[in-house]
């Protein structure tokens, strides 16, 4: 696949109940992080660092426009319990975009109004199910 932008991705996260909502026109922007341990290993027969990785990690910050309306982002975050499918199709929902999907927790939601009036919203998603996150492609 060659290069390309984010402009037409989807993105869905389950509400509360488990059911996948389409949030790609409530959310502005996001950010993606797939961490991985160093697990520091150096010998004392070594003069510079020594790594193996460990454990894996991920998170992920939506950025919004507040949407009332149900199954929309508010609806979907104002609860923040219970394990979230977070799915992400870059380009869309084409056969062979690529796809990260993963298993998260609703870490906070924040809901800002600016000076201009404008009504926002902010939501961080951590990992939850011990799975490492790994990208895939749309079936």
């Amino acid at each position: 696949m060659a290069k390309q932008t984010g402009l037409g991705d989807y993105l869905a996260v389950d509400d509360s109940g488990g059911t996948p909502r389409d949030l790609s026109n409530d959310i502005g922007d996001y950010g993606i992080n797939i961490a991985q341990e160093l697990v520091e290993t150096t010998g004392l027969d070594k003069s510079a660092r020594e790594r193996i990785t460990g454990m894996s990690d991920g998170d992920v910050s939506l950025n919004g426009t507040f949407n009332a309306a149900s199954n929309k982002s508010h609806d979907v975050f104002k609860t923040r319990t219970g394990t979230r499918t977070f799915d992400l199709r870059v380009g869309g929902n084409t056969s062979s975009n690529p796809k990260l999907a993963m298993e998260m927790q609703v870490a906070s939601y924040a809901v800002t109004r600016g000076s201009d009036g404008a009504l926002t919203w902010s939501v961080t998603l951590n990992l939850s199910d011990g799975t490492v996150p790994t990208w895939s492609t749309v079936a």
